[in-house]
């Protein structure tokens, strides 16, 4: 298929997109440019052609002939949303609704959203939430998740196929680094301080998948015959990998031996839940998670060994969707709606 992927440099994107190809797709991705200074290591894989836009920008020429699109390039985890909330729901949801009804009109058949699991929010009854389950987000970033997903499921006809995967929270290596997700966060601070700093009293739940694992995820819903996925919602992750926080950190302690772990206490953000990912097994049956928690903090272990990630490339804006996007405003690299003014040079990361 021809595949366009947004959020193409991303960091599910610089995972995805090489797979795509892998697998004899002509992938083509499109991203404003945001994380672009942000490249942690050389991973030799192919890399797509990257159309330079903001989403809002789309219109039906930059879609036209493609059999599927991906969607990924939102503001994640509700970037500078207590400074201007209405501006995460422009890009998030309305941004994403206006994508998906562009590629609708253009012909697009398929378009497979990267929503999340952050939608069920604070599920403090302990019980495990399914794709029926009455979702409680907490946040704007999991508002327009849910959102999108109901625009998305009203323009679904036997012309145009949406497919939402609620993604479990990712780990993972990928050139395109994130260290504010929580296994990640975590093993950073346990190879550059020796601590394993938790930022809660450990007693939340999550469910976490591998980002390799999410990528196959999408490679599966996008190849999958229309029957098992036409506006579908699917958990992504495995029912083994829910862990309360202090599990989580208790699995990066082992990773990095000789660490101390650290508790917070339990603050402002009050999301904890547990999840079922019995559907995407039943509907897909090629998909299954082929990493867990523990192989994916030794996959960090051996990759900060290998590149000798110092404390400053670990804390560097770059890998941290917050401080980028704050210094993008602050040297006005983007205007106050998120329009880049001009453009941002590469910077080498070191």
């Amino acid at each position: 298929m021809k595949v366009l992927v947004t959020g193409a440099d991303g960091y599910i994107g610089a995972v995805l997109t090489p797979l795509l190809h892998a697998r004899g797709h002509e992938v083509v991705g499109l991203d404003c440019g945001f994380y672009r200074s942000g490249w942690l290591f050389d991973d030799e894989n192919w890399r797509a052609p990257v159309i330079t836009k903001d989403i809002r920008q789309v219109d039906a020429a930059d879609v036209a002939g493609f059999d599927a699109v991906i969607h990924l390039a939102e503001l994640s985890n509700d970037p500078l949303g207590e400074h201007d909330p209405a501006l995460t729901y422009a890009i998030n949801h309305q941004g994403s609704a206006d994508l998906a009804h562009t590629c609708k009109c253009a012909g697009v058949t398929r378009f497979i959203y990267a929503s999340s699991c952050s939608v069920y929010g604070a599920a403090g009854d302990g019980a495990i939430k399914t794709e029926e389950s009455p979702p409680d987000p907490q946040t704007a970033y999991a508002r327009c998740k849910l959102l999108v997903e109901r625009d998305l499921r009203a323009l679904a006809d036997r012309h145009f196929t949406p497919v939402i995967l609620r993604n479990a929270t990712a780990y993972g290596a990928s050139p395109r680094m994130r260290f504010d997700i929580v296994l990640n966060n975590l093993a950073g601070h346990a190879w550059t301080s020796g601590e394993v700093k938790m930022m809660s009293d450990g007693t939340p739940w999550r469910p976490l998948v591998h980002v390799g694992d999410i990528a196959e995820a999408i490679v599966q819903a996008l190849e999958a015959p229309r029957e098992r996925v036409h506006n579908e919602i699917f958990n992504v992750g495995e029912d083994v990998q829910n862990y309360r926080i202090k599990e989580i950190a208790a699995i990066v302690a082992e990773a990095f031996p000789g660490t101390i772990t650290t508790l917070g206490k339990l603050g402002a953000d009050n999301r904890s839940y547990r999840v079922s990912f019995a559907k995407i097994h039943r509907h897909l049956a090629h998909f299954h998670c082929r990493r867990n928690a523990q192989g994916g903090a030794r996959e960090l272990a051996h990759l900060f060994e290998r590149i000798a990630m110092s404390s400053k490339v670990f804390n560097h804006r770059a890998f941290t969707r917050v401080e980028q996007l704050k210094y993008l405003l602050a040297t006005g690299r983007i205007d106050h709606d998120f329009f880049f003014v001009r453009e941002l040079e590469p910077v080498a990361v070191s």
